[in-house]
């Protein structure tokens, strides 16, 4: 029986998956590596801490299995996030992450340039801080050295896969997701390279997730004790991968990832620009193209890792909400604003930053941390709205990532959307989801779609309580008002 590694690359984290060719879990292991901030919104790290990573965590996933056995592994992980690699193959300086803020100056000047190019102005509406093609500038216009030192630049997860393989390319959801690529045309864009001012030769190939990268790199079938020819597919971003995972896809409904951010995805027949939310490009072979819709909430699992880590000084998550009284939840009128690294979908605003309002000396630490989850909450419910997620398609919500986990979370969110929340096996992520994806390409007799199908399993159901239902109705129209406020009592133009 063959079996299979899918890689994620997380923020904080990389975890990979050993599954077996019926789609079952054998395995995972992890190790976390630091991100540097060495300035305010800076946030960068060495690619080299990626493979470190995933080297230990290699060798504790294979410890007691054949590696023989190994057929093909998928990489997967956050998206955006640019790695500069010079012609030696060798990063020319640490990655800049889908977080980093130090652009933020740079995007509105870039935003006013791409709208007046009609064939591409829908692009000024999707780039933002963290976005490959603004931190591509930003190199270009602080490092010019640096910049001109780059043979090509990769995102994320491409790393990992031209570590293994020595193969540099990457794939449309990356692409897409760039601010660099035509969607319209599924192409590089020369309007933006033109306007951006780069040349055409640092940009890497694009390709099918599930098409060849290439095989494990003899260096790597030596340490880990591989056969010849195991196959690496070209890998995809960690939200298209927990898509597949979930039957997003296959089933076409919306999954939210509650991660270090909150992930709404919803897969539509077509490009839609005409709503909030980014549109993703996918494909599995390079030929067949399908869309899917992401909008996020910038700061949910770290809104409350702020809280309960930073604030409570603990790390003991469920000891903080089985505190909360579940009879009582929205009757008083605390407000957690969960924005508290800025917002790239609702609003677009990346100064944005969240507020905690209503406390009162009756205020406990219980309220605040039911507070913190309402607040994030109310985040999600809005994203549904201005991504124009209909009713309909919104009977039931499918939640996956580390949030999902908690219980008191997962009832908070039914009662605030008013409709069913489904949380799914703990292994229906993007590890899990690029790891199906490369055991669909081995060759047997089985789609991934059936692989899927197998494998996606609802672990419980949280149902809305109307009484609840009807506080958060309430509370969700006060919320709403706050962007607002916030923004007239930090706008330096009025002093």
């Amino acid at each position: 029986m063959e079996q299979y590694i899918g890689i994620d690359i997380g923020t904080s984290s990389a975890k990979l998956t050993l599954i077996n060719d019926a789609g079952e879990i054998r395995k995972e292991s992890s190790r976390e590596y630091e991100i540097s901030q060495p300035k305010p919104g800076w946030k960068e790290i060495d690619p080299e801490s990626w493979m470190d990573a995933v080297e230990e965590a290699m060798a504790e996933l294979l410890s007691g299995e054949d590696p023989e056995h190994i057929g093909a592994i998928g990489v997967t992980g956050q998206m955006h996030t640019a790695v500069f690699l010079g012609w030696d193959g060798v990063p020319i300086r640490p990655a800049l992450m889908w977080n980093d803020t130090r652009t933020m100056d740079l995007v509105k000047e870039t935003k006013e340039k791409i709208s007046k190019v009609p064939e591409v102005s829908y692009i000024s509406n999707i780039i933002s801080t963290g976005s490959p093609a603004i931190n591509l500038l930003w190199l270009k216009k602080n490092e010019p050295e640096q910049f001109r030192k780059m043979k090509t630049f990769l995102i994320g997860p491409d790393y990992i896969v031209f570590r293994l393989t020595g193969q540099c390319q990457t794939d449309y959801c990356e692409a897409s997701t760039s601010s660099l690529f035509d969607l319209k045309t599924g192409t590089w864009s020369s309007k933006i390279r033109e306007i951006l001012g780069f040349p055409e030769e640092i940009y890497p190939k694009v390709k099918g997730s599930q098409e060849t990268a290439g095989y494990v790199a003899e260096v790597w079938r030596r340490k880990f004790g591989f056969k010849n020819l195991v196959k690496v597919i070209v890998g995809t971003g960690d939200n298209p991968a927990a898509a597949i995972s979930t039957g997003c896809f296959s089933n076409r409904y919306p999954v939210l990832s509650l991660g270090t951010s909150g992930v709404l995805m919803f897969p539509k027949e077509k490009i839609d620009f005409g709503t909030k939310g980014k549109n993703i490009m996918f494909s599995a072979d390079g030929k067949n193209i399908m869309t899917l819709v992401q909008g996020v909430v910038q700061s949910t699992g770290s809104s409350f890792g702020w809280w309960v880590r930073q604030i409570l000084k603990t790390d003991d998550f469920s000891a903080e909400t089985s505190e909360v009284d579940m009879e009582s939840l929205g009757e008083n009128n605390l407000i957690f604003y969960p924005h508290l690294a800025g917002d790239k979908t609702i609003y677009g605003d990346p100064a944005l930053r969240g507020a905690l309002i209503g406390i009162g000396t009756e205020t406990t630490r219980q309220d605040i941390t039911a507070a913190v989850m309402e607040g994030i909450c109310f985040g999600v419910r809005q994203l549904t709205e201005v991504m124009h997620i209909g009713k309909t398609a919104l009977q039931s919500l499918k939640v996956t990532g580390g949030g999902s986990k908690n219980e008191v979370w997962m009832q908070i969110l039914a009662d605030v959307l008013n409709t069913k929340v489904e949380q799914l096996e703990s292994g229906a992520g993007a590890g899990y989801g690029i790891a199906l994806m490369a055991a669909s390409v081995s060759g047997r007799d089985v789609t991934l779609e059936q692989m899927v199908g197998r494998t996606v399993r609802t672990k419980k159901c949280f149902n809305p309580r109307r009484y609840h239902a009807e506080l958060y109705e309430i509370k969700y129209q006060k919320y709403k008002k706050v962007y607002k406020a916030l923004t007239d009592v930090f706008d330096d133009q009025k002093g």
